[in-house]
């Protein structure tokens, strides 16, 4: 979408375009004759030839700049605030275009009969000015006042100070002004003009008040003068001033203020559609952050030109969302939107670069963030922080996080990608994600542990959750992997330094998914990896992805999805990736019952495996002694699964120990080790007590329960007391084949302890929960159980 070309205007040139270059020509012709009489040379003319010059360039960009004053004055409607004189003594200006805010004006009006000063606050641009004097014009109709009194204290665009307001009331009220800027003098004059105040009803409407100083002499009016501010949120602190707050229009207004923008531009635009019916003119509004003077900037250029609405949205769209390395300028119908943006311009220098480099976070940011975003630090931060959150551009959250608030990040982001560069951009983002992962990984890698006191473990602080980490910036992390690379066009692959960045975040994020069990947030972390160019082009970017989606349908209960998605994880290249994606498939096949199939992946994989990852190989070999356990295989079960208790003990993998010793309990039963099979389900019960891990418990209590039954019948009791834990511990999640093999033994564990009708009950209910998970191996052997008239 390009958006049509602006029509050109005429003006009449004004005079000094050419005055200027002809008085330039006889200045250098006559300092030419001067010096060439004076030195006989030539070289007498260089100095002319260098006014010449001089001149010519300053010629052009004075009239550049004047081009540009009337392009902008042809483009902009006229300002909210009309300067006009209503007769008598009063300098109220009129309002232009004001539309809406019943409320905010009745308010306005009621406060000024019972209170003696009220004032108007909100950020710069907001539309204090013209609710403020449309206020007083309503008050000077209904002759509630003798006289008002209006005074910019914002003129010549500096703001004054409090001496000059003195002066200037004094002037107009009759009263000697200050002799000086003493308070002493400063005094004497506030206290003249109280007692001219006082002896009539009058109305002061002080505009554009910056500062508290500016009217602090002024304070309190006497007892029949009223006095109006309109100024930003500085005044809150005022004594005996009532603060009505303003914030920016409602949809509604916004929507009728950018259609009287757009009547007043030409009398064509108004045979045109009426803007208030048009939908995507109320996302245009929300677009441009409902700023008054956007709103009206952009509805009469629109107007003026013809542009369509539908085709501004797309414009505006694309500029807001691109992800931060497009390099997608804004382009010259934009401009007014940014370059008369006053209250972004009444900001400091470094605020509004920090503002900027906000708009390209997501989500709110805590400040350790927001010092490797803007690479500031110390007090210089807070105090551009406290700037921003004073003029009303930044939201403070819990936790000490701030972010730019949600009606001004499009607006925000129209002026990132008007003053920073792409590559400006891309290294402040890639800062940030590089300080997000870095964290993420080392709470993932110590919530992996599980062991007390891992809260110093790679540099973590040892004061710090990982937990109510995760918990307070997870929209951030999982704003900062689904969006970085979305956008409404096509997206080009992001730089080499942002992903690398990104791509190891969402790897600790889908970490943390796993680990707390969101499988619908893992879900999304691996579609956005999946659907962003990055993984076109880095095989083994979406081989991880495919990878974790199949370990994610697994954990579903979706074996065959399972499968199919590890499948495609195969495709990538690198051994890693690789080597993960043939154990997670061979455990997949494991389940769908393809147990030589399953062994034929895990073998392959265990090949794949550096010999440097240590605990992939001791993963590889845990799935392997289950694979050979399903072929009934209990000798190869035993020899893998004592080597992966041994790497895991060695590594300090405490879940992964107890995983290993929980099957080699079945390989040693199997074998008739029974005194080394309740060695080990002893130890595996043992680390479990130091881990939150039901599954892994419940598993190790069945199998132990198992074990007991086959080798001492006589010690049926405990046997039945760990069964029912693990049964308490499987009821909590989604029925599986785990919790009918357990209710099975259940069943078996009461009968050798004469109860014959709990039995039957456990084995009708293990027969149905199988039948209904898919295991008709289970429910086979409940129902001989329950078929025998003395079940053995």
């Amino acid at each position: 979408m390009s958006t049509p070309p602006e029509p050109p205007t005429r003006h009449r040139t004004p005079v000094w375009t050419w005055a200027l270059p002809v008085s330039a020509a006889a200045v250098t012709g006559s300092l030419s004759v001067l010096l060439g009489k004076v030195s006989n040379t030539n070289w007498a003319t260089l100095p002319a030839l260098g006014v010449l010059v001089v001149g010519g360039a300053v010629w052009y960009l004075l009239r550049l700049r004047s081009q540009r004053e009337r392009d902008r004055e042809a483009i902009e409607p006229a300002p909210s605030v009309l300067a006009s004189p209503v007769g008598g003594s009063t300098t109220l200006p009129y309002t232009s275009g004001f539309t809406g805010r019943d409320e905010e004006l009745a308010e306005i009006v009621k406060a000024l009969t019972t209170e003696h000063a009220v004032a108007v606050v909100g950020r710069r641009g907001v539309g204090t000015s013209s609710c403020a004097v449309q206020a007083a014009n309503v008050i000077r109709q209904t002759a509630a006042r003798d006289q008002i009194y209006y005074l910019n204290l914002r003129a010549g665009g500096r703001p004054r100070g409090a001496r000059w307001v003195l002066a200037e009331l004094a002037w107009a009220m009759g009263t000697p002004p200050p002799r000086s800027r003493r308070p002493a003098a400063l005094s004497e004059t506030a206290a003249a003009l109280r007692e001219r105040l006082d002896d009539e009803h009058i109305l002061l409407v002080l505009d554009n008040v910056d500062s508290p100083d500016q009217v602090r002499p002024l304070l309190p009016p006497t007892s029949r003068c009223r006095l109006l501010l309109a100024g930003t949120p500085a005044l809150e602190g005022l004594d005996g001033v009532a603060v009505r707050g303003l914030a920016e229009p409602d949809p509604d207004d916004a929507v009728e203020m950018f259609s009287a923008a757009g009547r007043s531009a030409s009398v064509a635009s108004r045979r045109r559609a009426d803007p208030t019916k048009d939908p995507a003119v109320r996302d245009i509004v929300e677009l441009c952050g409902r700023q008054p003077r956007a709103i009206r900037a952009l509805g009469y250029r629109m107007a003026r030109h013809g542009w369509s609405s539908a085709d501004m949205v797309a414009l505006l769209r694309a500029v807001v969302r691109a992800p931060a390395h497009h390099r997608l300028p804004v382009t010259a119908a934009l401009a007014p939107l940014t370059d008369r943006d006053v209250a972004y311009l009444a900001l400091s220098r470094g605020a509004r670069r920090l503002l900027r480099l906000l708009a390209l976070a997501p989500a709110a940011l805590d400040r350790p963030a927001i010092r490797a975003l803007a690479r500031r630090s110390g007090d210089r931060l807070d105090r551009l922080l406290d700037e921003l959150v004073n003029h009303v551009f930044v939201d403070g959250s819990s936790g000490d996080r701030y972010e730019v608030r949600p009606l001004l990040r499009g607006y925000a982001r129209l002026h990132l990608r008007r003053e920073e560069s792409t590559g400006r951009r891309v290294a402040a983002l890639t800062r940030l994600l590089r300080m997000l992962a870095r964290r993420a990984e080392r709470h993932v890698a110590v919530i992996g542990q599980r062991l007390p006191g891992a809260a110093g473990v790679a540099g973590l602080p040892t004061d710090d959750d990982p937990y109510g980490w995760f918990e307070l910036h997870g929209d951030l992390l999982r704003a900062a992997v689904v969006n970085t690379p979305g956008g409404d066009r096509p997206a080009r692959p992001m730089p080499r330094r942002l992903r690398r960045w990104w791509f190891r975040l969402a790897v600790a994020l889908a970490g943390w998914y796993a680990h707390e069990g969101k499988l619908d947030e893992w879900a999304e972390v691996c579609r956005a990896v999946l659907a962003a160019p990055t993984a076109g082009d880095r095989p083994e970017i979406a081989g991880w992805a495919h990878n974790e989606l199949g370990v994610l349908r697994r954990r579903r209960g979706d074996p065959q999805g399972a499968a199919t998605a590890l499948a495609l994880a195969l495709a990538a290249r690198g051994r890693r990736v690789t080597a993960q994606a043939q154990m997670n498939l061979g455990l997949a096949l494991l389940d769908l019952g393809l147990a030589d199939d399953a062994t034929e992946h895990l073998e392959l994989a265990r090949r794949h495996r550096s010999h440097a990852d240590r605990g992939g190989q001791a993963l590889t070999e845990l799935a392997l002694g289950a694979a050979y356990l399903a072929k009934d295989e209990p000798e190869a079960a035993h020899h893998y699964l004592v080597r992966a208790a041994n790497a895991f003990r060695t590594l300090g993998e405490t879940r992964g120990y107890a995983a290993a010793l929980t099957n080699l309990v079945l390989a040693q039963t199997r074998l008739g080790e029974h005194l080394d099979a309740a060695q080990s389900w002893t130890a595996a019960l043992r680390e479990y007590d130091d881990l939150a891990d039901p599954a892994g418990r419940s598993a190790a209590l069945l199998n132990a329960g198992a074990a007991m039954l086959t080798s001492a019948p006589g010690r049926a009791g405990q046997a039945y007391e760990l069964l029912d834990e693990g049964q308490e511990l499987r009821r909590q999640r989604r029925p599986d084949a785990g919790l009918g093999r357990t209710l099975l033994y259940l069943g078996d564990a009461a009968r050798l302890l004469g109860h014959l009708d709990k039995a039957r009950r456990h084995w009708a209910d293990a027969a149905q929960v199988c039948d209904s998970v898919g295991d008709s191996a289970g429910a086979a052997a409940a129902y001989r159980r329950l078929a025998g008239p003395d079940p053995a």
